[in-house]
């Protein structure tokens, strides 16, 4: 009878261990398929975020000499612009829910292919095919490189995966790992801050590790989030947890906090330095917190380790590539008419003589009233020479000066 019964003992025991088999994540063959989704998701969403942007700034050059600051509103290319930054921020969001967040995080680096492939394509200057090349030859270069590493991360990404419920986040957000992480990071993020805002070292390293220690943050909130979302949608609701809001309310203000480094960083230091800097910072912080926070890399061999680490880096040198080479933007400066001389008045400026600021702005064509103008901006009289009438024993001044007051 042991015999008869072991048949059936075995039956049973079968759907436990296919059930527990499922768990891992290394042997569900559609872990693969969701990693290739949420990829193919994040370079979507941020190739379509590089064009609306291109598209924005597209239309604010053209009405840069426009007297009404907000006149980019009324045109298409604005709208068009800001609709595509919408569905590319939707299409890097939801890509969280389906790959690890080690794998979608040095995607971004496809926004600044796409920008320096856009740069090129739309330049409005004529290079002769050798100029050409050696001006962008380190585009192209830093391009290819990026590619690579962009197929290396996405070849041997990490490959864990887990559903985002409001259990299985409140189990990491209290695990020990990921408390030490926050530790460490809170007390970095006090001394650069100190440095920053009492002994004022506005380095551009200082002022984008504050973003990139704020950016992890808001990764790890965003694919809680996500996540969540995506778990709800499939039927198991998860929005009712008081976690989701928890995250929710970190993700916006940790957001809020890095535009507001990002804006005062913009403001010292030029745009390829922010971007190639803040690309290799923002990502190795961001991997830092997924490995800590999701466990990423658990599970994986060295081989996957090492080739992913190298496409990282490939991916940073062809940014830093990509960035070194852009020009420096130069200042939009209005002009000043030749014909509009102080005390002249015409048809255009209706009595009021076109001057150069006088608040000490670097802009000039300000509109200054004449009789409020000082002394010094008053026109300068040039000697004129006196003939000599007079006989020859008498000496006359070679010249005389003519005096200028503002009422003449």
């Amino acid at each position: 009878m042991e015999g008869g019964n072991s048949p059936n003992l075995q039956l049973q025991q079968l759907p436990l261990a296919t059930a527990a088999v499922s768990v891992q994540p290394h042997t569900d063959s559609f872990s693969y398929k969701e990693n290739l989704i949420g990829a193919l998701l994040a370079i979507f969403g941020h190739l379509v975020s590089s064009i609306a942007l291109n598209l924005q700034k597209y239309s604010h050059i053209r009405l840069a000499g426009s007297k009404d600051p907000r006149a980019y509103f009324k045109t298409k290319t604005w709208w068009c612009g800001f609709l595509l930054l919408v569905l590319g921020e939707l299409g890097v969001f939801s890509s969280y829910a389906f790959a690890p967040l080690s794998l979608i995080v040095p995607l971004s680096a496809v926004s600044v292919i796409a920008s320096a492939i856009i740069g090129i394509i739309f330049i409005k200057e004529k290079w002769k095919p050798k100029e050409f090349l050696r001006r962008y030859v380190l585009s192209f270069v830093g391009c290819g490189l990026a590619v690579v590493g962009t197929y290396l991360l996405v070849t041997f990404g990490p490959n864990s995966h887990e559903k985002m419920t409001a259990e299985n986040i409140t189990r990491h957000l209290v695990s020990w790992p990921f408390l030490l992480y926050m530790l460490v990071e809170i007390i970095v993020f006090c001394l650069l801050l100190y440095f920053y805002k009492e002994k004022n070292a506005n380095y551009i390293v200082v002022i984008l590790l504050l973003v990139a220690l704020l950016g992890s943050m808001t990764v790890v909130t965003v694919k809680a989030v996500a996540g969540m979302i995506v778990v709800s949608i499939q039927g198991a609701l998860q929005l009712d947890s008081p976690i989701f809001y928890i995250m929710l309310v970190c993700m916006i203000a940790t957001a809020i906090y890095q535009a507001t480094f990002l804006a005062q960083a913009s403001q010292l230091y030029d745009s390829a330095q922010i971007a190639s800097v803040g690309y290799i910072l923002s990502t190795a912080a961001a991997i830092s917190a997924g490995a800590t926070f999701y466990l990423d890399f658990t599970g994986e061999d060295v081989l996957h380790i090492c080739m992913f680490a190298l496409g990282c880096l490939i991916a940073f040198l062809g940014v830093f590539l990509i960035t070194r080479n852009r020009k420096k933007p130069v200042p939009f400066e209005p002009y000043i008419s030749m014909d509009a001389m102080p005390g002249m008045q015409n048809m255009h400026d209706k009595g009021i003589a076109v001057q150069p600021d006088l608040k000490a702005s670097f802009s000039y064509g300000a509109l200054e009233n004449n009789d409020t103008m000082p002394e010094i901006y008053t026109p300068a009289t040039l000697p004129i020479v006196q003939e000599q009438h007079g006989s020859k024993g008498v000496s006359a001044p070679p010249y005389r000066v003519l005096e200028h007051s503002k009422k003449e």
